[in-house]
């Protein structure tokens, strides 16, 4: 049986952080209407701890938090790219910013109301999960 994933790698604008992501041929992404999102445009690819490495950079990472202070929001300190971070909804995975792939993927995106978090946030929380 072959790996269903491939791994991708990743990273901020002046390569100074690098990640991988293990992903599928199709990626399920979602478009945030938050305040930060908004602003950023981040295309969120939640995926679990295990299809997840840094590779590169973890001295270069700074964090951001507000509001509840769960979602670590995690950036270069050198370019100031959010290449990916540890998001409220799953807490036990990583949310990769499509947008900084290396590769350009076949993303199926859908938008995802992170303006009413509270309402919305049961909508993600199965994406960190391992595949069976």
């Amino acid at each position: 049986m072959t790996d269903p994933f491939t791994w991708r790698a990743g990273g901020c604008h002046c390569g100074g952080v690098r990640f991988e992501v293990a992903l599928p041929e199709v990626v399920e992404a979602q478009s945030c209407n938050c305040s930060m999102c908004a602003k950023t445009g981040y295309l969120h690819v939640i995926v679990s701890e295990s299809r997840f490495r840094l590779t590169k950079g973890a001295e270069r990472l700074a964090e951001y938090t507000f509001n509840s202070r769960v979602a670590r929001h995690l950036f270069c300190s050198e370019c100031g790219i959010k290449s990916f971070y540890r998001p409220r909804s799953n807490p036990d995975g990583w949310s990769v910013n499509a947008r900084c792939l290396d590769e350009a993927l076949r993303l199926e995106i859908t938008a995802f109301d992170g303006a009413n978090w509270e309402a919305n946030a049961d909508q993600l929380a199965r994406l960190s999960l391992e595949p069976s």
